[in-house]
């Protein structure tokens, strides 16, 4: 049996791609318009709104430019008509009385219009009689799709070309037999005359399929569209998907690709890689810097990964390297900063922006200097560890500061404390940091109790977010760190066709494989692991990937049904090294 074996992450720099840039036929890209069904379909109703009734329905079928048949019938509205209604339309309760229920109907129409595309003028009007009238029934409704002669107009007819789009004007515009009437088979001839017009507009701005006419009608750019072949040849699994251009932009850093040379605009993953591709050619993608994005883009490239979390991966790791100028997030992966308990004789906290080789204690990332600033606000609510920024030796006395003056800090500044009274002080800082919450929301019980009281709300409302803050990042911290200390994990998931294996190194993704139905997935980790990356251990408490690698690498851990094969290294965290956001208020207020 041969195992399927993953190799080693590719870097972002030397990666085998494929580039689609082969523009397929039009006969590929969709149905073509020539050979589609369409029903033309027009009611007449007692009035336009939820509670009234269809009193007639007229559908007329084409294909090709001819009419293959006819579909007509009154229907009884089990009510009156009203008078305005039956003057606008002819049709009076006596012509009704004797007419088929709705009940009898609905079953000839829907097999009259099976597998066909409907047409209506005003389509919202006239579909939302016949979904109501299938509930009412007891009929699925079969979701056909659906073009409205107003909205066509509308995106093909210039201004200065029709004073409306109202059924009577275009159908003089465009010379149709039929002059509506308000009746519904007669409204519907006229109808397909108009639709046989637009479709002759519309075919020169090369709207050859039934695809290409529907994002027409959604405004979708015929550039934009012309270039959906590139989805084509891109397979339906997992995968990195990115646009690029030949036109180089010196600020930017090059891909060096098959074809040379080429700037990266913008870097997505999924686990579709042909359908992801393929909806950034249609309406579904409403981003408008994209339309940007695809209009200078001159092809696609894909990487086909083995899992969907290889995908994730290499996407953070392409947008980290290229910083591409669509992307917005992701690209300063950084800009993370960590808390520092310094290693001195009076140690002190400050905030950092690498994690250092020392025998210093780090807490962290934060994503943003503003919230490790409020954890070291909680810290020194609860711990009078020193402010201050010089360096402090023993027994040596300097000039105090307003923290000392106030008794809020054990002031070694004064050269009174002694190292052993100022280390106890720091082993309770150290347990706050990475073994036990529960003493920084203790500290606040008294001070948030007295702003409740005194109804100083927003003061109270500020302190609670300071500890929120607190317990998220601890949480963040250990959910980390706890992976970034293991030298390895080799985990599986077992997902639709098989088991998905990743081999994680100090919080970094060094290889995946997919074990298929058949494959023994011990056999295809083991593979796996032969061929990962070697990983160096980082300076703890840091991983050896960008945090947001190593976040999503824990999520997956954590996911229900993940198998783990072999472990080095303990994943663990303390007890009480964090809480659940619903418990804050348990700890930090009074019981």
């Amino acid at each position: 049996m041969n195992a399927k074996m993953s190799e080693p992450l590719p870097s972002v720099v030397d990666m085998t791609v494929n580039t689609l840039t082969v523009q397929p036929s039009f006969v590929e890209l969709g149905q073509p318009l020539a050979y589609a069904s369409f029903v033309v379909v027009d009611l007449e109703t007692t009035g336009s709104s939820a509670d009234d009734s269809i009193t007639e329905i007229g559908a007329v079928k084409v294909q090709g430019g001819e009419v293959i048949g006819e579909f007509q019938t009154l229907v009884n509205p089990h009510g009156q008509i009203p008078p305005l209604i039956a003057v606008l339309t002819g049709i009076t309760n006596s012509m009704v009385a004797a007419a088929p229920r709705m009940a009898e109907v609905l079953p000839s129409f829907l097999q009259f219009a099976a597998g066909s595309i409907l047409v209506a003028h005003n389509a919202r009007f006239d579909i939302g009689f016949l979904k109501r009238a299938c509930e009412q029934h007891g009929y699925p409704w079969p979701a056909p799709q659906v073009f409205d002669t107003v909205a066509l107009a509308r995106s093909i007819l210039l201004r200065d070309e029709v004073a409306n789009c109202k059924l009577a004007t275009l159908a003089a515009h465009f010379r149709a037999t039929t002059t509506p009437n308000h009746r519904a088979l007669a409204d519907a001839r006229a109808t397909v005359d108009v639709l046989h017009g637009l479709l002759e507009r519309v075919g020169n701005n090369g709207v050859d399929t039934v695809e290409d006419l529907q994002e027409f009608t959604r405004k979708v750019s015929p550039q934009r569209r012309a270039k959906r072949g590139w989805a084509d040849k891109a397979p339906s699994g997992p995968g990195v998907y990115f646009f690029v251009s030949d036109v180089l932009d010196k600020d930017r850093a090059p891909w060096h690709g098959d074809a040379g040379p080429s700037q990266i605009l913008y870097v997505g993953t999924s686990n579709n890689l042909r359908r992801r591709v393929s909806q950034y050619f249609t309406a579904s993608e409403k981003r408008g810097r994209m339309e940007e994005m695809i209009r200078v883009a001159t092809s696609v490239e894909v990487l086909p990964c083995s899992t969907s979390l290889e995908a994730e991966v290499l996407e953070l790791r392409l947008i980290a390297a290229h910083r591409p100028r669509y992307n917005r997030r992701s690209k300063t992966p950084h800009r993370y900063v960590w808390i520092k308990l310094t290693k001195e004789a009076f140690p002190r906290l400050s905030i950092v922006r690498t994690v250092m080789s020392d025998e210093a204690s780090y807490f962290g990332p934060f994503a943003t200097r503003s919230a490790a600033e409020e954890v070291l606000m909680a810290l020194y609510e609860a711990h009078p560890i020193r402010r201050c920024t010089p360096t402090l030796r023993v027994g040596v006395k300097t000039s105090d500061c307003a923290l000392a003056e106030m008794n809020r800090c054990l002031a070694p500044c004064r050269g009174e404390v002694s190292i052993e009274t100022y280390g106890a002080l720091v082993g309770e800082v150290k347990a706050s940091l990475h073994d036990d919450v529960r003493p920084v929301l203790w500290a606040s019980r008294e001070k948030l109790t007295r702003l409740a009281s005194q109804q100083r709300f927003e003061e109270a409302a500020s302190l609670r977010e300071r500890l929120t803050t607190y317990t998220r990042a601890s949480t963040r911290f250990h959910r980390l760190s706890s992976i970034a200390n293991c030298p390895e994990i080799v985990a599986a998931r077992f997902c639709h066709d098989g088991w998905d294996i990743h081999v994680i190194r100090y919080g970094r993704l060094a290889a995946s494989a997919h074990a298929r139905a058949g494959e023994v997935p011990q056999r295809v980790a083991r593979d796996a692991v032969a061929a990962a990356e070697t990983v160096l251990a980082p300076p703890s408490p840091q991983s050896a990937a960008l945090v947001e690698e190593t976040t999503r690498i824990a999520a997956w851990l954590e996911t229900p049904g993940i198998r783990l094969i072999e472990i080095s290294g303990e994943w663990s965290w303390p007890l009480h090294g964090s809480i659940a956001e619903d418990q804050l208020a348990a700890h930090a207020l009074w019981p």
